[in-house]
C-alpha cells in the first residue's frame, strides 16, 4: 500500500513538473527563442535605405506607419507628413527575409473605429496582411497612455479588441498584436488600459531618454501577464550621434544593457536624423544615425552583430515559429 502511494505521488511529481516546465517555455505569437532579439530598423524607407546602404546590414526587419483613417504606406507610398514617407511593399519586396512593425495611428478615430466606420480600411488591411506572407507586429493605437494620444481608457479598449476581431474574422494568422504603452510614467494604471489576454500577443513600450523607473513598471506588467517585451520604438532622444564615445556611454549601453536586463525580445529602432524631418526639427532630438559619426557606427554593429541578434536570413521566420 505504502509502495502504491508512493508511486502515485511520485506521477503526480512528474505532472506537475512537466506541465510547469512546458508552461514556462511556450512562446507567444512570433517571439524569438530564448535569449535571442529581434532586431528592427526604422522608420521610413528612405532611412531605412541609407541605413542598410551605410553599414551592409540588413535587420530582422522594418517599422513603419499607417493610420485607420487612411491605411496608406502598405501597398502604396503613403503621404509624406513631414516625417518621411513610408512603403511597406517595396521594403518587402526588396528584402523578402524580414518581417514588418506597424505602428497604427488612431488618435481622434476610436468610437469612429468600433462604430463601423472604418471598416473598409480594416478589410484593406486584412487583405495586405494575408498578402504578404510574412510575419507582421502590429501596434495598434500605439503610446496608448501618452497625454499626446488622449486616448480614453475604455474606448481605446473597446477598439482595439474590435480591430483584433475583425482581423481574426477575415483569416489573418501572421499578424501579433502589440500593446504599446508609453513607458514614460512611474507608476501608471495599465490594468485600466489592457484589452484582455486573448487579445495581446506582446506588450510594448518606447525608449528614449527617460529614466528607467518609468518603463520598469510596463516590463513588471508584462512579466505579471507573461507577455514578450517588445521596445516598440527607440532613439536617443537629445543625444546627438556626434556626441561621439560620450554618447555611447550615456545612451546606446545603457539601452544594450537595458533589453538583456530584462530580456528584451524584438527592439525597434529610429535611426533618423530627425533634425533634417520638418514634424520634427527644433525639438531636441537630433541626429540619431548609428553611422553618422564612426565611433558609434563601430560599437553599433560590434553589438549587433552578436549571434543574439535575429536579422535578415532564410531562417527567420522559422526562428519566429512562422513557416
Amino acid at each position: 500500500m505504502r509502495f502504491i502511494i508512493s508511486l502515485f505521488m511520485l506521477q503526480l511529481f512528474f505532472i506537475f513538473f512537466c506541465h510547469t516546465s512546458f508552461a514556462e517555455n511556450v512562446l507567444s505569437k512570433l517571439e524569438p527563442p530564448q535569449d535571442k532579439v529581434l532586431l528592427i530598423i526604422g522608420q521610413d524607407n528612405k532611412t531605412i535605405e541609407t541605413y542598410i546602404d551605410d553599414t551592409g546590414n540588413i535587420p530582422g526587419g522594418f517599422m513603419i506607419y499607417t493610420s485607420i483613417q487612411d491605411m496608406d504606406g502598405l501597398n502604396y507610398i503613403s503621404k509624406d507628413y513631414g516625417s518621411g514617407t513610408f512603403y511597406a511593399d517595396e521594403l518587402l519586396n526588396k528584402y523578402p527575409f524580414t518581417v514588418i512593425q506597424i505602428g497604427l495611428y488612431m488618435v481622434d478615430a476610436l468610437s469612429k473605429t468600433y462604430e463601423g466606420l472604418y471598416d473598409d480600411n480594416i478589410v484593406l488591411l486584412a487583405g495586405w496582411l494575408k498578402k504578404v506572407k510574412v510575419p507582421v507586429y502590429l501596434r495598434i493605437g500605439y503610446e496608448f497612455n501618452g497625454p499626446h494620444n488622449h486616448h480614453d481608457p475604455e474606448e481605446y479598449k473597446k477598439a482595439y479588441c474590435y480591430l483584433v476581431d475583425k482581423l481574426k474574422d477575415a483569416g489573418v494568422n501572421n499578424t501579433a498584436y502589440v500593446w504599446h504603452a508609453h513607458g514614460h510614467q512611474v507608476e501608471p494604471d495599465l490594468i485600466k488600459w489592457y484589452p484582455g489576454d486573448a487579445y495581446v500577443d506582446w506588450i510594448g513600450l518606447s525608449y528614449f531618454s527617460q529614466p528607467e523607473d518609468m518603463m520598469e513598471p510596463v516590463i513588471a506588467f508584462a512579466k505579471k501577464y507573461n507577455k514578450p517585451v517588445m521596445i516598440g520604438e527607440a532613439t536617443p532622444k537629445g543625444m546627438s550621434t556626434s556626441l561621439d564615445k560620450t554618447g555611447w556611454e550615456a545612451w546606446y549601453k545603457l539601452f544594450f544593457k537595458f533589453v538583456k536586463k530584462h530580456n528584451i525580445k524584438a527592439i525597434s529602432y529610429i535611426n533618423s536624423n530627425w533634425e533634417d524631418q520638418p514634424m520634427w526639427v527644433g525639438q531636441g532630438w537630433g541626429d540619431a544615425r548609428v553611422q553618422a559619426n564612426e565611433y558609434i557606427k563601430e560599437h553599433w554593429l560590434e553589438e549587433i552583430n552578436k549571434d543574439i541578434y535575429l536579422k535578415s536570413t532564410d531562417k527567420l521566420f522559422k526562428q519566429l515559429g512562422y513557416e
